[in-house]
């Protein structure tokens, strides 16, 4: 299935993003035009059952994956994935070979409420969320953010969240196949300080960006941009 991808740039090295749960290509609209100003040619996918791209008849990971691979060119210059991005990401990395991985607060094993209620599983009641649920729930986002989300919402199928709800718990880490960042907010519900040891122990370089919710891009754009500078 080939996703929708966004455009930004037309420089000579090509930046893959890969967005998050619920949201879309358009959640990139500070970083996409920052990696074009630095010479990229950016493509944002849209993954399956997410902004303009299809739906699916199901929804595990590896749709996702998938879809990715046919949407993008191999051996992009740089690859960026956000929390189901970066499992995304991970999942097609062997196969899509990026000089470099980025994976912002990934969420290499999704987690589940103290109850046993996955994750992906509470984000679908958040579909029909209004701009003040939104600021409520990202008290730290600049107002730009929340038409975005809305929109993001609206073209979201929720049945993505009920179709991964049994990979909860199911470590999808990675194999360390190219240099690779694993980007943290401060503090992760994904990735804790003991998951976050594993991954160094593995030969991931691990940095938290201070002060960071789960969304850094979207809530801290400069520090998300200085954090990552010297691998772009």
């Amino acid at each position: 299935m080939k996703s929708y991808v966004r455009e930004w740039g037309s420089g000579d090295r090509i930046a893959v993003l890969v967005h998050g749960i619920m949201s879309d290509s358009r959640a990139w609209w500070r970083v996409g035009p920052a990696l074009a100003e630095r010479g990229y040619r950016v493509l944002a996918v849209d993954l399956p059952g997410h902004g303009a791209s299809p739906r699916a008849e199901s929804y595990d990971p590896e749709v996702f994956a998938s879809a990715l691979l046919e949407s993008v060119p191999h051996a992009p210059d740089l690859a960026i994935g956000h929390s189901l991005g970066g499992l995304t990401l991970g999942l097609a990395v062997e196969r899509l070979r990026p000089a470099r991985a980025i994976y912002s607060d990934p969420a290499f094993r999704m987690p589940s409420l103290p109850d046993g209620t996955p994750m992906t599983e509470v984000f679908t009641r958040l579909k029909n969320s209004d701009a003040a649920q939104v600021r409520a729930a990202h008290p730290g986002w600049p107002e730009d953010e929340i038409p975005i989300e809305l929109a993001g919402l609206a073209d979201w199928d929720e049945a993505t969240g009920h179709a991964l709800a049994p990979y909860a718990g199911v470590d999808h880490t990675p194999p360390l196949v190219v240099p690779s960042l694993v980007q943290l907010a401060d503090p992760s519900f994904l990735v804790p300080p003991a998951y976050a040891g594993e991954l160094q122990a593995k030969g991931f370089e691990v940095r938290v960006v201070p002060g960071a919710e789960h969304t850094i891009h979207r809530h801290l754009f400069t520090p998300f941009m200085k954090s990552i500078d010297d691998w772009l």
